[in-house]
């Protein structure tokens, strides 16, 4: 909302753009105003700490209301200049004519003379205000060179509005990442407009709701970086766009019908052909200007956009999501880690070609490197409970560690208990336990109990304890018995 008003967007396009109330767009423009807020905002300004400025009331209202009659030819050539709207051409007409028409009748008479004029004066839009954008319907094709498999590709096509200086590339989809990449290469204007007027499609809508639709994070985000302001056109308008529909129309008959016989291999080579073809279109002088597109963007348009900034665009898209029980959110199939204290909150994903940072009310909690293989868990430790974390720790390679600072019949215990189970994780704590019943123990006792143990198949705590509690690694210690007499010992002469 502020970036638009500090562009010069009305309050009422600005209510368009966001689907709120003229009303509710006035009175935050005030509020900000009120504490001296502008675009952009500080970087550390929080979502609480914004919440927290803006409420203090501070409401002026303006109004000015209020005949010899002007040279409306003269009002239709300074109302396509950068800034100057029709109230301040009634204002600069009652400063020389007091007695003059009010502004409701001066604008009912300026508009009534425009829709008169003859083509070569009818100019609506001001230079450097807006770009209208598009696909066009028709399609072009592209072969592959090994299969022979046909593909086609989409036409994306942009106008300025004041001169009619048109751009068109070719992209396989009309996907957001592809939408993406054909709007920063307007970038062939050298500058940018302010707004964007595109067509009600799926790739900027957020909300599919028909009267209010909310404008996609990612596109929008685009827009902000390149500071412009985005203004859907309407369902079934096609006057909302009509520069670029007839762009569109004029495209299709200069690019796709003067290319109709030529075979692409590649993008990049329908690409080339679009480009010199989009020379013919801009240097063709219009018949009833007299003029070219291009000379048209020298003399009006280009002065009057803003340079583009000095780093490109990095695409990246947006999504809402809720933390789950294992402090965890999903994003294609792989898992990203938050601070388990976020559980069952809602946070912001924004995902880039190579990181993932989640955000919970304007602030970034996380940032990780994205995955497209190998495990679909990206954990950060920091993020895990200290009971987690410590469990976290186990691995069949710390507990074979372990196991060898004692012995080689130690390590043969724990390796036999890990392969015992179906999941070597499923051990872990009967390693656990038995290294820590060995701790009451000296060392040698320790592995002769685990030879025994690996012997006879014990491989649980409760054999382990009974083996120790009961002396029967006894007969594998390396020391010698002695043999007992007894009346009870039969002997071997018992067996003859």
């Amino acid at each position: 909302m502020l970036r638009l008003a500090g562009s010069g967007t009305s309050s009422r396009e600005i209510a368009v753009v966001l689907g709120i109330a003229r009303s509710t767009v006035q009175d935050n423009l005030r509020r900000a105003a009120a504490i001296g807020l502008s675009w952009p905002l500080p970087g550390e300004l929080t979502d609480d700490a914004l919440e927290n400025k803006l409420f203090a009331r501070n409401g002026v209202k303006q109004g000015t209301r209020r005949r010899t009659e002007p040279n409306w030819a003269d009002l239709a050539v300074e109302l396509k200049k950068p800034g100057v709207t029709l109230l301040i051409l009634w204002e600069e007409y009652r400063g020389s004519h007091p007695d003059g028409y009010g502004y409701s009748r001066f604008c009912e008479l300026l508009r009534g003379f425009k829709q008169r004029l003859s083509p070569t004066m009818r100019q609506e839009h001001a230079a450097g205000d807006k770009v209208f954008v598009d696909y066009s319907g028709k399609k072009i094709p592209i072969v592959d060179r090994k299969t022979g498999e046909i593909r086609e590709a989409e036409i994306f096509v942009a106008v300025l509005g004041a001169s009619s200086y048109t751009f068109a590339e070719a992209t396989w989809t009309q996907t957001l990442p592809d939408w993406r990449l054909a709007c920063p290469d307007v970038s062939f204007f050298s500058w940018r407009s302010q707004t964007r007027h595109s067509r009600q499609s799926e790739v900027w809508r957020q909300s599919s709701q028909f009267h209010d639709p909310e404008i996609n994070r990612s596109y929008g985000m685009m827009a902000s970086h390149y500071g412009v302001g985005v203004l859907p056109a309407r369902p079934r308008k096609p006057r909302d766009k009509s520069k670029v529909e007839n762009g569109v129309r004029f495209a299709q008959s200069c690019i796709l019908g003067r290319l109709r016989n030529q075979t692409f291999f590649s993008l990049a080579e329908a690409n080339a052909a679009i480009a010199q073809a989009l020379d013919r279109i801009n240097d063709h002088v219009m018949r009833r200007l007299g003029v070219s597109r291009r000379q048209l963007f020298e003399t009006v348009e280009r002065p009057a956009l803003a340079s583009l900034p000095l780093e490109d665009y990095e695409f990246a898209e947006w999504r809402l999501a809720r933390v789950s029980t294992d402090y965890h959110v999903e994003f294609k199939t792989f898992f990203y880690s938050v601070p388990h204290s976020l559980i069952r909150q809602q946070v912001d994903l924004r995902a880039t070609a190579r990181t993932i940072e989640i955000f919970h009310r304007g602030k970034r909690v996380a940032v990780h490197q994205r995955r497209y293989g190998g495990p679909r868990h990206g954990t950060d430790p920091d993020h895990m409970p200290s009971s987690h974390r410590r469990y976290a720790e186990w691995t069949p390679e710390r507990f074979r560690r372990w196991a060898t600072s004692i012995g080689p019949q130690t390590e043969g215990l724990v390796i036999a208990i890990l392969a015992s189970r179906p999941h070597p994780e499923q051990g872990f704590r009967t390693c656990l336990g038995i290294l820590r019943l060995f701790r009451d123990i000296d060392r040698n006792r320790a592995e002769a109990v685990s030879a025994r143990a690996v012997e006879i198949g014990g491989l649980n705590c409760k054999s382990i304890a009974s083996l120790i509690a009961n002396h029967k690694a006894a007969r594998h210690s390396t020391e010698p018995t002695a043999i007992v007499d007894h009346a009870n010992l039969r002997g071997p002469d018992y067996f003859h």
